[in-house]
């Protein structure tokens, strides 16, 4: 039983409690696919330039539906098109998921069907943000859709999510079915439980069609609609900050964990790590909800944002004292170990080189190594002289090499600590964040013309979620330093969070019309 204001309604209606559960349902695709372990397998099979590939691959997906927003829009608002259209986007994005796990030997075949599930994804949440238009009210506005992040966070994101991990940590991580059911289990929870959405939610304001209703008619809208935006400064100056902090959200939900294999922090830690950000995110997202409703949503805006630009530091840091130790270990590595064995032929002694070679930053890679050893030494009268010669050569860089090693494996779990502090700063902000500003937009539009609002709403988050991948891949790549890109993110929330600072004559007056 949810308690909402005295004389209000204790129980979520049917259709409110069916727009909730769709944010159950894709949620895992967040989770599972943009943020948590897909990343990481891409990563692994990609090679060293995957963490970039896939800020490249996200800016393309983001960029498309960015594009079409709009337009998408100015359709779905004449009766009949808004669930029409969040049906075929939801299907493309559940299909092309499902995909992803028949390609798994192809990263480029891998981010192709990547790329083409975000759309779908994307495409479904524009449709679906509108929807919070038709199935409530103003007053209830900010609780419905805190209620979907939170129910997304301990529902979709962590249910499924759990079961993801219990699969990868038994059969392994770099199981390739292990792998491939995070990707199917996916697709089908997200399917299974939109049927909700399917059945119960309704488009109930829209513009009727009419005989005259043509392409010139929508695009007609679609500037009646950027005229109203710009026209409402208040209005306007919200989009703007909402562009840029948004932009920053989205970035750090795509890159962490890739961000973090490329340091060469565990696979398996960080996923828990982003468990536990889904379990503090469902609390705080109501929690959030409940903050805006008594200091305004500008002052819990400004105070997500300031949490953010914290988080970017730490992340900074994260990497920043890592690196050095990591560039000192890989190149000891290479000079000590990797060329030395560079000409091996025996499987067996192979398959031991390469499990060695992560045996500091891989926990999976330990265990076959120390159980590959234990093999070596029941039956070393029969082990052929490539093994001992892996085994001779990784015992002498562990002797040589022991400031480097002891460096790097430190400097690890300092940056580990790190990104734990993080994945509980994200989950204290990072569903109310969302909701408040989806909330908050919902009651400032005219109804019938949601979707046309939403579309440009979406346009301004989507663009930004194309800035700020590139803008980490950019600077990652020009410094040939992870931790550079992450500080880069730190100026989208600071130009954010001057916005909704310096504009707020207008936003104080935006809070009063939302009383009103």
């Amino acid at each position: 039983m949810i308690s909402l204001a005295s004389g209000k309604p204790k129980l979520f209606t049917k259709t409110e409690w069916s727009w909730i559960f769709y944010d159950w349902a894709n949620s895992i695709y967040a989770t599972n696919i943009m943020a948590a372990i897909f990343p990481t397998i891409f990563v692994s099979i990609a090679g060293e330039a995957g963490d970039i590939w896939w800020g490249y691959g996200t800016s393309i997906a983001t960029f498309f539906v960015a594009l079409l927003a709009p337009i998408l829009g100015a359709i779905a608002d004449y009766k009949g098109m808004k669930k029409k259209l969040f049906t075929v986007f939801m299907l493309i994005g559940v299909v092309f998921t499902f995909a992803i796990a028949l390609v798994m030997n192809n990263w480029k075949l891998m981010l192709v069907g990547y790329i083409l599930s975000r759309i779908g994804f994307s495409g479904s949440c524009l449709f679906y943000d509108s929807f919070l238009t038709d199935v409530t009210t103003d007053e209830r506005m900010d609780k419905v859709s805190s209620w979907g992040y939170a129910m997304g966070y301990i529902g979709g994101s962590t249910i499924p999510f759990v079961i993801s991990i219990v699969v990868l940590l038994v059969m392994g991580y770099s199981n390739p079915f292990a792998q491939k059911f995070s990707i199917i289990i996916t697709s089908i929870w997200w399917l299974v439980f939109s049927i909700p959405f399917l059945k119960n939610v309704t488009q109930t304001h829209y513009i009727e069609r009419t005989g005259h209703t043509s392409v010139g008619q929508i695009f007609r809208n679609i500037g009646h609609t950027a005229v109203d935006i710009f026209r409402r400064r208040g209005l306007f100056l919200f989009v703007l900050a909402y562009f840029f902090y948004i932009d920053g959200v989205g970035t750090i939900i795509s890159i962490s964990t890739a961000y973090g294999t490329t340091l060469g922090l565990g696979s398996v830690g960080m996923i828990l790590a982003l468990l536990v950000t889904q379990i503090v995110a469902m609390p705080c997202s109501i929690i959030f909800a409940n903050l805006a409703d008594k200091f305004t949503a500008r002052k819990a805006l400004i105070g997500a944002i300031i949490i953010y630009t914290l988080i970017c530091v730490v992340g900074f840091y994260m990497g920043f004292s890592l690196e050095p130790h990591q560039d000192k270990y890989e190149a000891a590595l290479k000079a000590d170990y990797t060329e030395q064995l560079k000409d091996l032929t025996d499987e067996n002694a192979i398959a031991l080189r390469d499990d060695l070679k992560n045996y500091f930053t891989d926990k999976e890679a330990q265990i076959k190594a120390d159980e590959a050893f234990i093999k070596i030494i029941g039956e070393k009268e029969t082990a052929s002289p490539e093994v001992e010669r892996v085994t001779v050569t990784f015992a002498n860089f562990i002797a040589n090499r022991y400031e480097e090693i002891d460096g790097f494996k430190k400097a690890i779990s300092f940056s580990t600590i790190l990104f734990w502090a993080m994945a509980v700063l994200v989950g204290t902000v990072q569903g109310g964040i969302q909701a408040v500003s989806r909330s908050y937009f919902g009651k400032l539009i005219p109804k019938k013309r949601s979707n046309e609002f939403f579309g440009f709403f979406d346009i301004f988050g989507k663009f930004a979620s194309v800035l700020g991948p590139f803008l980490y891949a950019l600077i990652s790549g020009w410094t040939g330093r992870s931790s550079f890109g992450v500080l880069a993110l730190i100026l989208l929330f600071l130009i954010g969070l001057v916005i909704m600072v310096a504009g707020k004559k207008h936003f104080e007056a935006l809070d009063t019309q939302t009383e009103e």
